[in-house]
């Protein structure tokens, strides 16, 4: 029932509103302008044809043509077109409506998964909230890879929780197809996998080892109590067995020590395991193993990760996307992050770890100042295109003055602990680790600054935080709603024109 009344709300949105932005926007705008005419020369059967502008892969034209071909029959009954003619603007833009609905199912799937005590209404209602996270909302309803990019990365992840190993690499192949940095979400998906596999496996054996401590005990109390005091072979007996018990149970408490013994001991556990589990874990993970292959090949082959306009996108060490990520990520999540309570929990735990949290802290900060004074990137594109919010936040907040960069570095670091610390509270520091390792991988390289690349972390960050309190989503569903107002009311209502070249330009 939750699915369905997930998959009800969201299209009480995405219905209406796609229909007033292709009424208010008809043409293709901004990037659609190479993605449009480029699902329509498949629509033709043009397959060679390529534009050399677009970076993507095809994967999203793909899904179009398959969701036309769904239409195409019910088209036929109504008037006589051709394929071609279905392949629309409107109708394009609507794979990602349609897309948006499944991944609003996909994301309360892994909410129920990874919650299972979670009732149906707070399921639902976490779902709906996140399925209006501004980034994702607003792309919704435009012809962008960002929807389906993000509803295959969600289904591969639910496909690996659930053990469908196979499946989840098939989805990950394709989220590659569809935009080339899921390779690092695909690679993620694939060690959470493992550690997940491993830990597990290490935690039975715990329990076993417990279980079969315990049954010897008793058998040993049971012997002990009908041996006669007078016999020593028997006494010598019942001791053997009481250092064999005496080894199994420093065992099992050499492994719970190890267990807790933070990211080092966890590092260990892992690879031991991984090595006695090694052929079934192989055969587990294969098919990931072989769309990493694919894609070194690709890469290879291509010469670059892009496909198109590589020079503008070429691979450039902008580690201050960490910081920007991390701040962004805060600013969208408030009630986690910006809470008296979350301040305190950090500075609680900053007093009880000392001096450690102060080398932390210090080194943290040393850290961030010279990532924003050496790997700041401002992009041409970033410097010229007043369309973008990301261009008025550089002007009037990062370069509002010399000094300001540096200011915000506090931020930064202490966005990052605070999302340390929520992650930490459910989720094992090597997985904290990995996350943070994926998050760097897929947006140090990139010289952009674009909000858009900043989606896919920030559903993972969100999806393992502790956060059930109902009041909380609330807030941040009030949070969205009133962004997603704004920026859907200044993209079609406050149009404007530029002097060096014609047509309407919209705020993005």
């Amino acid at each position: 029932m939750g699915r369905i009344a997930v998959a009800v709300i969201v299209s009480f949105w995405v219905i209406p509103i796609s229909i007033v932005v292709n009424r208010v926007v008809p043409e293709p705008y901004m990037d659609e302008i190479f993605h449009v005419p480029q699902a329509q020369q498949y629509c033709k059967g043009n397959f060679k044809s390529w534009d050399p502008m677009i970076t993507t892969p095809p994967g999203l034209y793909y899904l179009s043509l398959a969701y036309v071909a769904s239409l195409f029959p019910g088209m036929l009954t109504v008037k006589a077109v051709s394929f071609f003619d279905v392949c629309s603007t409107a109708v394009l833009r609507s794979t990602n409506g349609v897309l948006a609905v499944l991944c609003s199912i996909i994301l309360y799937e892994i909410i129920t998964y990874l919650r299972p005590a979670l009732d149906d209404r707070k399921a639902t209602l976490q779902a709906v909230v996140l399925a209006l996270y501004p980034l994702h909302w607003f792309f919704s309803f435009l012809y962008y890879t960002d929807v389906a990019s993000l509803t295959a990365v969600l289904a591969m992840y639910l496909a690996c929780l659930k053990k469908k190993y196979l499946f989840s690499a098939l989805l990950g192949a394709f989220a590659v197809l569809i935009r080339q940095t899921n390779i690092i979400w695909m690679i993620f998906v694939a060690c959470i996998g493992v550690i997940n596999i491993t830990l597990a496996h290490r935690r039975i054996g715990a329990e076993v080892n417990e279980n079969h401590v315990s049954e010897r005990k008793n058998d040993f109390l049971t012997s002990t109590s009908s041996i006669s005091v007078g016999s020593n072979l028997r006494k010598r007996k019942s001791g053997k067995a009481v250092d064999k018990d005496d080894i199994s149970i420093r065992s099992t408490s050499s492994f719970s020590a190890t267990q807790t013994s933070g990211l080092l001991g966890e590092i260990q556990d892992i690879i031991l395991t991984s090595w006695h589990m090694k052929w079934g874990i192989l055969v587990s993970f294969s098919p990931f193993l072989l769309a990493l292959l694919a894609f070194i090949a690709f890469i290879h082959w291509n010469g670059s990760v892009v496909l198109g306009a590589k020079e503008a996108h070429a691979i450039s060490p902008h580690f201050a996307q960490i910081m920007y990520v991390s701040l962004f990520s805060v600013l969208l999540s408030p009630p986690l992050h910006i809470t008296f309570g979350q301040v305190a929990t950090l500075l609680q735990s900053f007093w009880k770890n000392r001096p450690l949290s102060f080398f932390q802290w210090l080194f943290a900060l040393t850290v961030g100042l010279l990532t924003v004074h050496f790997f700041s990137i401002a992009h041409p594109y970033l410097l010229a295109d007043n369309r973008h919010y990301p261009f008025y936040l550089w002007r009037k907040v990062i370069k509002a003055h010399w000094s300001m960069k540096f200011l915000l570095v506090p931020l930064y670091v202490y966005s990052w602990f605070s999302i340390f610390g929520i992650l930490g509270r459910t989720q094992r520091k090597i997985w904290v680790l990995v996350y943070f390792l994926a998050t760097a991988a897929t947006l140090v390289p990139a010289p952009l600054i674009e909000f858009r690349y900043y989606t896919i972390p920030f559903y993972f960050l969100i999806l393992h935080s502790d956060n059930t309190d109902n009041r909380h989503w609330l807030l941040m569903g009030v949070l969205y709603m009133s962004l997603n107002i704004f920026t859907l009311m200044m993209f079609l209502f406050r149009p404007f024109h530029w002097d060096h070249e014609p047509g309407i330009q919209r705020f993005i």
